[in-house]
Protein backbone atom coordinates (compact mmCIF):
# COMPACT_ATOMS: atom_id res chain seq x y z
CA UNK A 1 0.00 0.00 0.00
CA UNK A 2 0.78 3.94 -0.50
CA UNK A 3 1.43 6.23 2.32
CA UNK A 4 -1.50 7.79 1.77
CA UNK A 5 -3.56 4.83 1.59
CA UNK A 6 -1.99 3.46 4.49
CA UNK A 7 -3.01 6.85 6.54
CA UNK A 8 -6.42 6.91 4.79
CA UNK A 9 -7.25 3.92 6.57
CA UNK A 10 -5.90 4.46 9.68
CA UNK A 11 -9.03 5.06 12.28
CA UNK A 12 -8.32 8.53 13.98
CA UNK A 13 -9.56 9.50 17.39
CA UNK A 14 -11.15 12.74 17.72
CA UNK A 15 -8.41 15.11 18.88
CA UNK A 16 -10.02 15.78 22.13
CA UNK A 17 -9.18 12.28 22.93
CA UNK A 18 -5.78 12.38 21.67
CA UNK A 19 -4.99 15.74 23.70
CA UNK A 20 -6.74 14.25 26.83
CA UNK A 21 -4.33 11.86 28.35
CA UNK A 22 -2.28 15.10 28.77
CA UNK A 23 -4.32 16.60 30.78
CA UNK A 24 -5.50 19.08 27.92
CA UNK A 25 -8.97 20.14 28.17
CA UNK A 26 -11.24 20.32 25.77
CA UNK A 27 -11.61 24.50 26.28
CA UNK A 28 -7.73 24.56 25.72
CA UNK A 29 -8.17 23.21 22.45
CA UNK A 30 -9.14 25.35 19.37
CA UNK A 31 -9.94 22.93 16.75
CA UNK A 32 -9.60 22.79 13.31
CA UNK A 33 -12.05 20.06 12.17
CA UNK A 34 -12.37 16.65 13.58
CA UNK A 35 -8.56 15.85 13.57
CA UNK A 36 -6.46 18.97 14.22
CA UNK A 37 -6.07 21.61 16.54
CA UNK A 38 -4.16 24.55 18.13
CA UNK A 39 -3.84 24.79 21.93
CA UNK A 40 -4.38 27.59 23.57
CA UNK A 41 -1.51 29.22 25.54
CA UNK A 42 -3.07 31.66 27.64
CA UNK A 43 -5.27 28.43 29.12
CA UNK A 44 -2.39 26.15 29.32
CA UNK A 45 0.10 29.16 31.37
CA UNK A 46 -2.15 28.40 34.21
CA UNK A 47 -0.98 24.39 34.63
CA UNK A 48 0.23 22.94 37.54
CA UNK A 49 4.05 22.74 37.40
CA UNK A 50 5.85 19.39 36.69
CA UNK A 51 9.02 18.14 36.08
CA UNK A 52 10.31 18.27 31.90
CA UNK A 53 10.16 15.31 30.41
CA UNK A 54 13.48 13.71 28.18
CA UNK A 55 14.02 15.33 25.20
CA UNK A 56 15.36 12.55 22.44
CA UNK A 57 16.74 14.27 18.83
CA UNK A 58 16.23 11.89 15.98
CA UNK A 59 19.22 12.91 13.12
CA UNK A 60 20.82 11.02 10.59
CA UNK A 61 23.65 10.41 8.47
CA UNK A 62 24.65 12.58 5.31
CA UNK A 63 21.36 11.05 3.03
CA UNK A 64 21.47 9.41 0.12
CA UNK A 65 19.36 11.64 -2.44
CA UNK A 66 16.10 8.94 -1.68
CA UNK A 67 16.39 10.47 1.70
CA UNK A 68 16.79 7.86 4.61
CA UNK A 69 13.48 7.86 6.82
CA UNK A 70 14.64 10.40 9.53
CA UNK A 71 10.67 11.48 10.13
CA UNK A 72 9.80 7.83 9.73
CA UNK A 73 11.94 7.08 12.54
CA UNK A 74 10.93 9.84 14.61
CA UNK A 75 6.91 8.75 14.56
CA UNK A 76 8.23 5.32 14.66
CA UNK A 77 10.31 5.95 17.82
CA UNK A 78 7.20 7.97 19.85
CA UNK A 79 4.98 4.94 19.23
CA UNK A 80 7.47 2.76 20.47
CA UNK A 81 7.71 4.10 23.18
CA UNK A 82 3.94 4.49 23.58
CA UNK A 83 4.10 0.64 23.09
CA UNK A 84 6.33 -0.06 26.33
CA UNK A 85 3.87 2.46 28.45
CA UNK A 86 5.55 5.32 28.60
CA UNK A 87 3.84 8.82 28.47
CA UNK A 88 5.27 9.92 24.96
CA UNK A 89 4.93 13.03 22.06
CA UNK A 90 6.37 13.58 18.67
CA UNK A 91 7.58 16.92 17.43
CA UNK A 92 8.19 17.86 13.78
CA UNK A 93 8.15 20.06 11.20
CA UNK A 94 5.27 21.60 8.87
CA UNK A 95 5.78 20.25 5.56
CA UNK A 96 6.41 22.66 2.95
CA UNK A 97 4.33 22.48 -0.14
CA UNK A 98 7.59 22.89 -2.17
CA UNK A 99 8.66 19.28 -1.87
CA UNK A 100 5.15 17.86 -1.58
CA UNK A 101 4.59 19.12 -5.36
CA UNK A 102 8.35 18.96 -6.25
CA UNK A 103 10.52 15.74 -5.94
CA UNK A 104 10.85 14.53 -1.71
CA UNK A 105 7.45 14.84 -0.98
CA UNK A 106 5.82 14.87 2.25
CA UNK A 107 6.99 15.14 5.98
CA UNK A 108 4.18 13.55 7.84
CA UNK A 109 6.78 9.90 7.91
CA UNK A 110 5.99 7.30 6.08
CA UNK A 111 4.07 2.95 6.07
CA UNK A 112 2.67 2.62 9.40
CA UNK A 113 4.62 5.19 11.35
CA UNK A 114 2.73 8.38 10.12
CA UNK A 115 1.03 11.12 11.79
CA UNK A 116 -2.18 11.82 10.24
CA UNK A 117 -4.63 13.33 8.78
CA UNK A 118 -1.58 12.83 5.87
CA UNK A 119 -3.00 14.42 3.06
CA UNK A 120 -4.34 17.79 5.49
CA UNK A 121 -1.11 18.10 6.82
CA UNK A 122 1.34 17.91 3.80
CA UNK A 123 -1.25 20.84 1.93
CA UNK A 124 -2.69 23.80 3.99
CA UNK A 125 -2.99 22.39 7.67
CA UNK A 126 -3.93 25.01 9.66
CA UNK A 127 -2.85 28.12 7.71
CA UNK A 128 0.53 28.85 9.38
CA UNK A 129 2.80 28.77 6.29
CA UNK A 130 0.31 31.01 4.73
CA UNK A 131 0.43 33.43 7.89
CA UNK A 132 4.34 33.26 7.75
CA UNK A 133 4.56 34.00 3.96
CA UNK A 134 2.30 36.99 4.53
CA UNK A 135 4.31 38.61 7.25
CA UNK A 136 7.28 38.47 4.93
CA UNK A 137 5.54 40.20 1.83
CA UNK A 138 3.75 42.77 4.28
CA UNK A 139 6.96 44.18 5.16
CA UNK A 140 8.57 43.53 1.16
CA UNK A 141 5.31 45.60 0.51
CA UNK A 142 6.06 48.04 3.28
CA UNK A 143 9.42 48.79 1.67
CA UNK A 144 8.31 49.68 -1.59
CA UNK A 145 5.81 51.60 0.15
CA UNK A 146 8.16 53.99 1.84
CA UNK A 147 10.47 54.16 -1.28
CA UNK A 148 7.18 55.68 -2.43
CA UNK A 149 6.44 57.87 -0.13
CA UNK A 150 9.70 60.09 0.33
CA UNK A 151 12.01 57.31 2.01
CA UNK A 152 12.21 59.63 5.10
CA UNK A 153 14.83 56.79 6.10
CA UNK A 154 17.09 57.45 3.22
CA UNK A 155 17.02 53.12 2.43
CA UNK A 156 19.30 52.80 -0.15
CA UNK A 157 17.23 50.69 -3.44
CA UNK A 158 20.37 49.24 -4.93
CA UNK A 159 21.05 47.55 -0.77
CA UNK A 160 17.93 46.00 0.06
CA UNK A 161 18.33 42.74 1.33
CA UNK A 162 14.77 41.80 2.25
CA UNK A 163 12.97 39.21 -0.64
CA UNK A 164 9.42 37.91 -1.33
CA UNK A 165 8.52 34.79 -0.04
CA UNK A 166 5.59 31.79 -1.20
CA UNK A 167 5.46 28.44 -0.53
CA UNK A 168 6.19 26.55 -3.60
CA UNK A 169 9.23 25.71 -6.12
CA UNK A 170 9.33 28.54 -8.83
CA UNK A 171 12.93 28.57 -10.23
CA UNK A 172 11.56 31.60 -12.59
CA UNK A 173 11.22 33.28 -9.21
CA UNK A 174 14.64 33.60 -7.75
CA UNK A 175 15.97 36.86 -9.87
CA UNK A 176 13.06 39.21 -10.42
CA UNK A 177 12.55 42.73 -11.58
CA UNK A 178 9.83 45.10 -9.60
CA UNK A 179 8.86 48.68 -10.15
CA UNK A 180 8.22 47.93 -14.13
CA UNK A 181 4.61 49.66 -14.58
CA UNK A 182 4.14 52.92 -12.19
CA UNK A 183 7.11 52.64 -10.06
CA UNK A 184 10.01 53.33 -12.41
CA UNK A 185 12.07 55.35 -10.18
CA UNK A 186 12.19 52.60 -8.18
CA UNK A 187 12.68 49.98 -10.37
CA UNK A 188 15.37 47.58 -8.98
CA UNK A 189 16.42 43.50 -8.78
CA UNK A 190 15.20 41.26 -6.45
CA UNK A 191 13.70 37.96 -6.05
CA UNK A 192 11.65 35.15 -3.75
CA UNK A 193 12.45 32.72 -1.39
CA UNK A 194 10.38 29.94 -0.48
CA UNK A 195 9.02 30.06 2.72
CA UNK A 196 10.57 28.01 4.39
CA UNK A 197 14.07 29.70 3.72
CA UNK A 198 12.22 33.07 4.93
CA UNK A 199 14.16 34.83 8.28
CA UNK A 200 10.22 35.10 9.49
CA UNK A 201 10.17 31.21 9.66
CA UNK A 202 13.56 31.17 11.65
CA UNK A 203 12.16 33.91 13.70
CA UNK A 204 8.74 31.94 14.62
CA UNK A 205 10.45 28.78 15.45
CA UNK A 206 12.90 30.12 17.68
CA UNK A 207 10.38 33.19 19.26
CA UNK A 208 9.54 32.21 23.04
CA UNK A 209 6.26 33.72 23.33
CA UNK A 210 4.32 36.66 21.42
CA UNK A 211 6.27 39.58 22.51
CA UNK A 212 9.87 37.98 22.35
CA UNK A 213 8.15 37.20 18.22
CA UNK A 214 7.34 40.73 17.59
CA UNK A 215 10.84 42.34 19.46
CA UNK A 216 12.89 39.87 17.19
CA UNK A 217 10.19 40.93 13.68
CA UNK A 218 11.09 44.32 14.68
CA UNK A 219 15.36 43.24 14.30
CA UNK A 220 14.64 41.84 11.23
CA UNK A 221 17.48 43.93 8.85
CA UNK A 222 15.85 44.75 5.68
CA UNK A 223 19.11 46.79 3.75
CA UNK A 224 21.08 49.61 4.52
CA UNK A 225 20.63 53.69 4.40
CA UNK A 226 23.02 55.47 1.90
CA UNK A 227 25.08 56.26 5.15
CA UNK A 228 25.81 52.77 5.36
CA UNK A 229 23.62 51.77 8.41
CA UNK A 230 20.71 49.70 8.60
CA UNK A 231 17.49 49.45 8.44
CA UNK A 232 15.12 47.50 10.07
CA UNK A 233 11.49 46.36 10.34
CA UNK A 234 11.02 48.33 13.57
CA UNK A 235 12.11 51.44 11.78
CA UNK A 236 9.59 50.59 8.83
CA UNK A 237 6.95 50.20 11.92
CA UNK A 238 6.08 46.87 10.07
CA UNK A 239 6.45 44.16 12.94
CA UNK A 240 3.53 45.21 14.94
CA UNK A 241 1.42 44.31 12.24
CA UNK A 242 3.46 41.59 11.25
CA UNK A 243 3.16 39.93 14.92
CA UNK A 244 -0.80 40.54 13.99
CA UNK A 245 -0.56 38.37 10.87
CA UNK A 246 1.27 35.18 12.81
CA UNK A 247 -0.60 36.04 16.40
CA UNK A 248 -2.60 32.38 16.19
CA UNK A 249 -0.25 30.63 14.12
CA UNK A 250 2.07 30.88 16.93
CA UNK A 251 -0.40 28.34 19.00
CA UNK A 252 1.48 24.42 18.28
CA UNK A 253 -1.02 22.02 16.15
CA UNK A 254 -1.82 19.10 18.09
CA UNK A 255 -2.48 15.86 15.78
CA UNK A 256 -1.90 11.94 16.25
CA UNK A 257 0.13 9.20 15.21
CA UNK A 258 -1.43 6.22 13.20
CA UNK A 259 -1.32 5.01 16.82
CA UNK A 260 -2.33 7.60 18.29
CA UNK A 261 0.43 9.04 20.06
CA UNK A 262 0.29 12.78 20.30
CA UNK A 263 2.16 14.76 17.93
CA UNK A 264 3.00 18.80 18.07
CA UNK A 265 3.46 19.71 13.89
CA UNK A 266 4.95 23.05 13.93
CA UNK A 267 7.12 25.30 11.78
CA UNK A 268 9.70 24.34 9.81
CA UNK A 269 12.68 26.49 8.66
CA UNK A 270 15.40 24.91 6.11
CA UNK A 271 18.12 23.60 7.43
CA UNK A 272 21.35 25.44 5.85
CA UNK A 273 19.89 28.46 5.58
CA UNK A 274 18.76 28.39 9.08
CA UNK A 275 18.38 25.95 11.74
CA UNK A 276 15.91 23.05 10.80
CA UNK A 277 13.39 22.18 13.23
CA UNK A 278 10.47 22.95 14.29
CA UNK A 279 9.02 25.31 16.58
CA UNK A 280 10.79 25.95 20.63
CA UNK A 281 7.32 26.80 21.65
CA UNK A 282 5.79 23.07 20.66
CA UNK A 283 9.03 21.13 21.92
CA UNK A 284 8.93 23.14 25.30
CA UNK A 285 5.09 22.77 25.45
CA UNK A 286 5.19 18.81 24.75
CA UNK A 287 8.16 18.91 27.13
CA UNK A 288 5.85 20.24 30.21
CA UNK A 289 3.24 17.79 29.17
CA UNK A 290 4.97 14.26 28.48
CA UNK A 291 7.60 12.24 29.77
CA UNK A 292 9.60 11.59 26.83
CA UNK A 293 9.58 13.92 23.67
CA UNK A 294 11.07 12.84 20.57
CA UNK A 295 11.84 15.59 17.79
CA UNK A 296 14.05 15.58 14.67
CA UNK A 297 16.51 17.86 12.75
CA UNK A 298 16.52 18.72 9.19
CA UNK A 299 19.43 16.75 6.83
CA UNK A 300 22.01 15.26 8.15
CA UNK A 301 23.77 15.35 11.52
CA UNK A 302 26.55 17.91 10.26
CA UNK A 303 23.84 20.57 9.89
CA UNK A 304 20.95 19.43 11.51
CA UNK A 305 22.24 18.38 15.01
CA UNK A 306 24.60 20.60 15.00
CA UNK A 307 22.50 23.72 14.82
CA UNK A 308 19.69 21.82 16.77
CA UNK A 309 22.83 21.60 20.00
CA UNK A 310 24.62 25.09 19.28
CA UNK A 311 20.93 27.09 18.24
CA UNK A 312 17.97 25.87 19.42
CA UNK A 313 18.66 24.45 22.58
CA UNK A 314 21.02 27.09 23.58
CA UNK A 315 18.36 29.71 22.64
CA UNK A 316 15.58 27.75 24.46
CA UNK A 317 17.16 26.50 27.27
CA UNK A 318 17.18 23.11 26.16
CA UNK A 319 18.92 19.99 27.28
CA UNK A 320 18.90 16.74 25.15
CA UNK A 321 18.88 13.15 26.70
CA UNK A 322 19.76 11.08 23.50
CA UNK A 323 20.19 11.33 20.10
CA UNK A 324 19.20 8.48 17.83
CA UNK A 325 21.42 8.80 14.02
CA UNK A 326 19.51 6.67 11.59
CA UNK A 327 21.07 4.87 9.00
CA UNK A 328 19.92 2.79 6.20
CA UNK A 329 22.34 -0.02 4.78
CA UNK A 330 21.53 1.55 0.88
CA UNK A 331 22.74 5.01 2.64
CA UNK A 332 26.08 3.18 3.51
CA UNK A 333 26.52 1.86 0.62
CA UNK A 334 25.84 4.62 -1.30
CA UNK A 335 28.34 6.68 0.80
CA UNK A 336 30.79 3.48 -0.20
CA UNK A 337 30.88 4.43 -3.61
CA UNK A 338 28.22 2.62 -4.84
CA UNK A 339 25.81 4.63 -7.66
CA UNK A 340 21.99 4.76 -6.99
CA UNK A 341 21.32 2.34 -9.94
CA UNK A 342 23.05 -0.38 -8.37
CA UNK A 343 22.60 -0.13 -4.66
CA UNK A 344 19.85 -3.23 -5.09
CA UNK A 345 22.42 -5.50 -5.48
CA UNK A 346 24.06 -7.24 -1.92
CA UNK A 347 27.46 -5.44 -1.09
CA UNK A 348 28.59 -5.88 2.07
CA UNK A 349 31.68 -4.26 2.09
CA UNK A 350 30.62 -1.46 0.53
CA UNK A 351 28.75 -0.48 3.80
CA UNK A 352 31.71 -1.15 5.59
CA UNK A 353 33.40 1.59 3.23
CA UNK A 354 30.41 3.75 3.99
CA UNK A 355 31.02 3.49 8.02
CA UNK A 356 32.77 5.98 7.54
CA UNK A 357 30.44 8.81 7.02
CA UNK A 358 28.44 7.30 10.37
CA UNK A 359 31.28 6.73 12.06
CA UNK A 360 32.34 10.62 11.63
CA UNK A 361 28.91 11.53 12.65
CA UNK A 362 29.33 9.48 15.92
CA UNK A 363 32.41 10.95 17.04
CA UNK A 364 30.89 14.49 16.08
CA UNK A 365 28.15 14.00 18.35
CA UNK A 366 30.30 12.95 21.15
CA UNK A 367 31.58 16.00 21.53
CA UNK A 368 28.37 17.60 21.94
CA UNK A 369 28.73 15.16 25.42
CA UNK A 370 24.90 13.05 24.42
CA UNK A 371 24.74 9.44 24.66
CA UNK A 372 23.62 8.19 20.95
CA UNK A 373 22.03 5.06 19.78
CA UNK A 374 22.32 4.23 16.00
CA UNK A 375 18.87 3.31 14.37
CA UNK A 376 19.34 0.58 11.60
CA UNK A 377 15.98 1.55 9.45
CA UNK A 378 15.04 -0.76 7.63
CA UNK A 379 14.30 -1.70 4.07
CA UNK A 380 13.20 -4.74 1.89
CA UNK A 381 16.45 -4.10 -0.35
CA UNK A 382 18.36 -5.11 2.48
CA UNK A 383 20.42 -8.30 2.67
CA UNK A 384 21.20 -10.10 5.73
CA UNK A 385 24.78 -9.95 5.06
CA UNK A 386 24.80 -6.05 4.87
CA UNK A 387 22.73 -5.47 8.12
CA UNK A 388 25.20 -7.72 10.18
CA UNK A 389 28.17 -5.75 8.91
CA UNK A 390 26.68 -2.39 9.81
CA UNK A 391 25.43 -4.22 13.77
CA UNK A 392 29.44 -5.49 13.84
CA UNK A 393 30.87 -2.28 12.95
CA UNK A 394 28.74 -0.09 15.38
CA UNK A 395 29.71 -2.57 17.89
CA UNK A 396 33.22 -2.32 17.26
CA UNK A 397 33.10 1.17 17.69
CA UNK A 398 31.00 1.18 21.00
CA UNK A 399 27.50 2.77 20.16
CA UNK A 400 24.49 0.40 20.51
CA UNK A 401 22.52 -0.46 16.96
CA UNK A 402 19.09 -1.43 16.79
CA UNK A 403 17.29 -2.97 13.45
CA UNK A 404 13.80 -1.03 13.38
CA UNK A 405 11.33 -2.07 11.46
CA UNK A 406 8.72 1.00 11.91
CA UNK A 407 7.78 1.85 8.16
CA UNK A 408 6.18 -1.65 7.73
CA UNK A 409 5.62 -2.59 11.17
CA UNK A 410 4.50 0.81 13.02
CA UNK A 411 5.31 1.00 17.03
CA UNK A 412 6.09 -2.62 16.85
CA UNK A 413 8.84 -2.54 14.88
CA UNK A 414 10.67 0.13 16.86
CA UNK A 415 10.27 -0.85 20.65
CA UNK A 416 13.67 -2.74 20.83
CA UNK A 417 14.67 0.74 19.71
CA UNK A 418 12.85 2.30 22.18
CA UNK A 419 13.80 0.20 24.74
CA UNK A 420 17.17 1.17 23.80
CA UNK A 421 17.41 4.22 23.93
CA UNK A 422 15.39 4.08 27.31
CA UNK A 423 17.98 2.23 28.64
CA UNK A 424 20.54 4.80 27.34
CA UNK A 425 18.71 7.33 29.20
CA UNK A 426 18.88 5.80 32.58
CA UNK A 427 22.81 5.31 32.32
CA UNK A 428 23.29 8.71 31.97
CA UNK A 429 22.78 10.31 36.17
CA UNK A 430 24.60 13.57 34.81
CA UNK A 431 23.88 15.52 31.80
CA UNK A 432 27.42 16.14 29.78
CA UNK A 433 25.48 18.08 26.83
CA UNK A 434 27.18 21.65 26.09
CA UNK A 435 27.42 23.33 22.90
CA UNK A 436 30.65 23.23 20.53
CA UNK A 437 31.48 27.17 21.12
CA UNK A 438 31.09 29.64 23.68
CA UNK A 439 29.18 32.68 22.44
CA UNK A 440 32.20 34.73 23.65
CA UNK A 441 34.11 33.10 20.72
CA UNK A 442 35.14 35.82 17.44
CA UNK A 443 32.78 35.06 14.46
CA UNK A 444 35.43 33.64 12.45
CA UNK A 445 36.58 31.25 15.16
CA UNK A 446 33.07 30.22 15.47
CA UNK A 447 32.94 29.27 11.64
CA UNK A 448 36.34 27.89 11.70
CA UNK A 449 35.42 25.47 14.78
CA UNK A 450 32.55 23.74 13.27
CA UNK A 451 34.73 23.44 9.78
CA UNK A 452 36.93 21.94 11.57
CA UNK A 453 35.60 19.68 14.20
CA UNK A 454 32.61 18.90 12.36
CA UNK A 455 33.46 18.45 8.84
CA UNK A 456 36.55 17.99 9.33
CA UNK A 457 37.89 20.25 6.86
CA UNK A 458 41.53 21.55 6.91
CA UNK A 459 40.41 25.27 7.31
CA UNK A 460 38.09 27.80 5.64
CA UNK A 461 38.77 29.55 2.45
CA UNK A 462 37.08 33.00 2.62
CA UNK A 463 37.98 36.12 0.98
CA UNK A 464 39.97 39.04 2.93
CA UNK A 465 36.56 41.42 2.65
CA UNK A 466 34.70 38.45 4.75
CA UNK A 467 37.08 38.24 7.56
CA UNK A 468 36.68 42.29 7.71
CA UNK A 469 33.09 41.81 7.87
CA UNK A 470 32.97 39.46 10.53
CA UNK A 471 35.67 41.49 12.82
CA UNK A 472 32.91 44.56 12.38
CA UNK A 473 30.31 42.17 13.12
CA UNK A 474 32.41 41.07 16.47
CA UNK A 475 32.51 44.77 17.40
CA UNK A 476 28.47 44.80 17.76
CA UNK A 477 26.09 42.62 19.89
CA UNK A 478 26.00 40.69 16.39
CA UNK A 479 29.72 39.33 17.58
CA UNK A 480 27.90 36.76 20.07
CA UNK A 481 25.15 35.27 18.21
CA UNK A 482 26.24 31.59 17.00
CA UNK A 483 26.69 31.04 13.73
CA UNK A 484 24.40 28.26 11.18
CA UNK A 485 26.28 27.21 8.04
CA UNK A 486 24.46 26.44 4.91
CA UNK A 487 26.37 24.15 2.40
CA UNK A 488 24.87 20.71 0.53
CA UNK A 489 23.64 18.22 2.98
CA UNK A 490 24.72 15.18 0.64
CA UNK A 491 28.55 16.14 2.28
CA UNK A 492 30.82 17.11 4.98
CA UNK A 493 32.56 19.27 2.17
CA UNK A 494 30.68 22.33 0.43
CA UNK A 495 30.95 19.64 -2.89
CA UNK A 496 27.50 17.27 -3.23
CA UNK A 497 29.55 14.63 -4.46
CA UNK A 498 32.29 14.20 -2.36
CA UNK A 499 30.39 11.45 -0.58
CA UNK A 500 31.55 9.22 2.73
CA UNK A 501 33.78 11.21 5.19
CA UNK A 502 35.56 13.99 3.08
CA UNK A 503 38.87 15.60 3.84
CA UNK A 504 41.51 17.35 2.36
CA UNK A 505 39.30 20.00 1.69
CA UNK A 506 39.08 23.59 2.61
CA UNK A 507 35.12 24.93 3.56
CA UNK A 508 34.63 27.73 0.98
CA UNK A 509 32.51 30.99 2.27
CA UNK A 510 31.59 33.01 -0.45
CA UNK A 511 28.90 35.09 1.47
CA UNK A 512 28.06 36.31 5.13
CA UNK A 513 24.18 37.48 5.69
CA UNK A 514 22.85 38.52 9.42
CA UNK A 515 19.76 37.05 10.60
CA UNK A 516 19.62 39.66 13.35
CA UNK A 517 15.59 39.07 14.49
CA UNK A 518 16.62 34.66 14.31
CA UNK A 519 19.45 35.45 16.01
CA UNK A 520 22.42 34.10 14.01
CA UNK A 521 24.95 34.72 11.71
CA UNK A 522 24.73 33.05 8.34
CA UNK A 523 27.57 31.39 6.03
CA UNK A 524 26.65 30.67 2.80
CA UNK A 525 29.07 28.58 1.67
CA UNK A 526 28.70 26.24 -2.13
CA UNK A 527 25.65 26.54 -4.73
CA UNK A 528 22.87 27.83 -2.17
CA UNK A 529 19.15 27.88 -3.58
CA UNK A 530 16.95 29.17 -1.15
CA UNK A 531 14.28 29.08 -4.07
CA UNK A 532 13.95 25.41 -5.33
CA UNK A 533 13.13 23.79 -8.98
CA UNK A 534 10.43 21.49 -10.04
CA UNK A 535 12.60 17.79 -11.20
CA UNK A 536 11.53 17.12 -15.12
CA UNK A 537 8.21 14.98 -13.66
CA UNK A 538 7.53 17.16 -10.25
CA UNK A 539 5.12 14.61 -7.78
CA UNK A 540 2.16 17.08 -9.28
CA UNK A 541 2.11 15.75 -12.12
CA UNK A 542 0.58 12.68 -10.00
CA UNK A 543 -2.01 14.23 -7.29
CA UNK A 544 -5.04 14.59 -8.13
CA UNK A 545 -8.67 14.08 -6.25
CA UNK A 546 -11.02 11.67 -7.06
CA UNK A 547 -14.58 11.82 -7.28
CA UNK A 548 -15.25 11.23 -3.60
CA UNK A 549 -13.12 14.29 -2.76
CA UNK A 550 -9.94 12.22 -1.53
CA UNK A 551 -6.43 13.52 -2.40
CA UNK A 552 -4.22 10.47 -4.47
CA UNK A 553 -1.07 10.74 -5.22
CA UNK A 554 0.68 12.49 -2.68
CA UNK A 555 3.85 10.82 -1.10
Amino acid sequence: MKDIDIARAATLLPIEEVAAPLGIAPDQLIPYGRWKAKLDLAALRNRPERPDGKLILVTAISPSPPGEGKTTTTVGLGDGLSRLGKKAMVCLREPSLGPSFGMKGGATGGGYAQVVPMDEINLHFTGDFHAIGAANNLLAAMIENHLHWGNSLDLDPRRITWKRAMDLNDRSLREIITGLQHERDFTRETGFNITVASEVMAIFCLAQNLTDLRDRLGRIVVGKNRGGLDVTAADLKAHGAMAALLKDALAPNLVQTIEHTPAFVHGGPFANIAHGCNSAIATKTALQLADYVVTEAGFGADLGAEKFFDIKCREAGLTPAATVVVATVRALKYHGGISLKKLPKENPDAVERGFANLRRHLENLAKFGVPTVVAANAFASDFPSERERLFALCQDFGVPCVLATHWADGGKGATDLATEVLKTIDAETTSRFAPLYPLEMPLLEKLRTIAREIYRADDLEIGSSLVKELAALDATPVGRFPVCIAKTPYSFSADPDNRGAATGFKLPVREIRVSAGAGFVVAITGDLMTMPGLPKHPAAETIDVNAEGNIVGLS
